[in-house]
Order: structure tokens, then sequence, then C-alpha cells
């Protein structure tokens, strides 16, 4: 590592980082305990984690940093209970539409201009959506779908919170979202009857390393690449998901899923693309 220049670090760290988040689905299948026990104990190690590493600087906090912190509780339980009841590709691929909500709230929220761009990103997406809802369905998947595209929605309102926001107050967003998923999840604790070995190990792997150590490596290696390369390589996160679950956990995703996951990611691809395009002529013209 140490002949990589400062932006190849960065590079290694967002796909690093990127690599610990896909990992999730599968312990999430693995893990015997329920959706908010699970929930409880991997946001406790997490908030730990932030803790210790960042002391007071996870502790301060201004009014937006909490309503963010809600945002980023009900993004992660909404995404166990989902990856409980459906596929982890539906959980993951639904999941990630946030752009869309993104691309209809920021008008409106952040008083930015509505792009046609925007609009055929959104159609792209949305039919890609559909194809999760084709087929034959349990009503697990139906749930589970419809948690997994609440917790999209909830996934757009923590990234427009946190441009509204300011900087200082990440690491004190993802430390206090952690606190409030323990505090909402904390009776289901008393639900618990025993607490085998081998959950206790996978938990505090998706407390510490998944979640907890994954966005201090992702914030990293924010500093040093491009945003249109830590979007891009961040993509890496739902392509792998259903590969380890498939491989660790034997669920084979839906030929349905598979096509409208397909259909997203490159939806969401192209107007990443076209948007570091209109960046780049900006500054030509510029100059």
């Amino acid at each position: 590592m140490e002949k990589l220049t400062s932006h190849q670090k960065g590079l290694s760290a967002i796909l690093l980082a990127a690599f610990l988040w896909s990992t999730g689905g599968v312990f999430i299948k693995l893990i015997s305990l329920n959706s908010l026990q699970l929930s409880f104990f991997r946001a406790l190690l997490s908030a730990l984690t932030i803790l210790v590493l960042f002391r007071k600087e996870a502790v301060k906090f201004n009014p937006g940093t909490l309503l963010n912190g809600l945002f980023y509780a009900a993004i992660l339980i909404l995404f166990v209970v989902a990856a409980k009841l459906t596929t982890v590709a539906n959980a993951i691929f639904l999941q990630y539409t946030a752009p869309i909500y993104v691309f209809l709230l920021e008008p409106l929220i952040l008083k930015t201009k509505f792009e046609k761009i925007n609009l055929i990103t959104i159609i792209i997406c949305v039919a890609g959506m559909l194809l999760f809802f084709a087929g034959d369905l349990s009503p697990g998947d139906k749930t589970g779908n419809i948690a997994a595209i609440l917790s999209g929605i909830c996934f757009a309102g923590f990234l427009i919170g946190m441009r509204k926001n300011k900087p200082e107050y990440q690491f004190a967003t993802i430390f206090y979202g952690n606190v409030f998923i323990t505090l909402f999840c904390s009776f289901s604790v008393f639900e618990l009857n025993t607490l085998l070995f081998r959950d206790v190990v996978m938990f505090s792997y998706l407390g510490i390393f998944q979640i907890g150590i994954a966005y201090v490596i992702f914030s990293y290696g924010l500093k040093r690449v491009h945003a249109i390369e830590a979007s891009l390589l961040s993509m890496v996160e739902p392509v792998l998901n259903p590969v380890w679950t498939y491989l660790g956990y034997g669920e084979v995703p839906s030929i349905y899923s598979i096509f409208g996951g397909i259909i997203i990611i490159v939806g969401l691809t192209l107007k990443t693309l076209q948007l570091e395009k209109s960046k780049m002529l900006r500054t030509f013209f510029r100059l």
C-alpha cells in the first residue's frame, strides 16, 4: 500500500468498503435471530465501534444530525426486514432505487433544476422495479419488496439530509443512527430465549466490520477520489450481495429480479456518467 498514490489508496478503500457492505445479505440470512433482534445487536456494536474510533466527533450533533440519524435507522431496519422476507437480490436492488426519489425530491427541497435526463432515468428504474413484482410471488416476497422500497425512500431522505448538513457531522450521524436502532429494537431482545455462539460471531462481524469499519474506510476513500468514481465503485455492493448470498446460503434470485437489477444498475450508471460529462463540459467552458 505504501507504493500506491493517494488516489489509488482512495479507490482501494472505496472498493473495500463496498465489498464489506456486500457481505451483509448472506449473514442476515444465516443468522437465526429475527430482523429486530439482529438489528439491535448489529447497531449496538456499530455504535460502539464509531464511538471508540471518533469519541468527541461521534457524539456532537445538531438537529440535522438527529433527523438524518432517524433516516439511517429506518434504512437499516427496513433492509434487514426485507432481506429476511424476500431474496437479498430483491432487497438490495430495490433499496438502490433511492436516486429515483432523490431526483424527484431534490428540486422541491434543495431547489435544484429538474433535468430531462432525470425523467429518463426514473422511467428506466421504475421499469426495472416492476419486474420484482412479476411472476409467482409469496406474501413474504411482496412484503419484503415493499420494505425494500421503503428503505430506498428513507435512503433518499438520508442522502438529501446529508447534503444539507455539514460534513463534520458525518460520523455523528452514523453513531446516532445506530443508537436509534438500538433503542427502537431493544424490546425484541426480551423475547430472546437463547443466543447461539455462531450468531454472536456473525452479528459481531456485521456490527464492527460490515457497518462500523466499512463507513470509516469509505470516508477515507471518499476524500481521495472523485465523486463519480465513488458512485460507480459503490455499485459493486448490489452486484456482489446476491452472489455471496447464493454461494453462502444457496439463495437463487428469480430471473425477473436479475433482469430488474440489471436495468436499475444500468440506468443509474448512465445517469452517473452523464452527470460527470456535464461537469466536465461546464468546467471546459469556464476556461
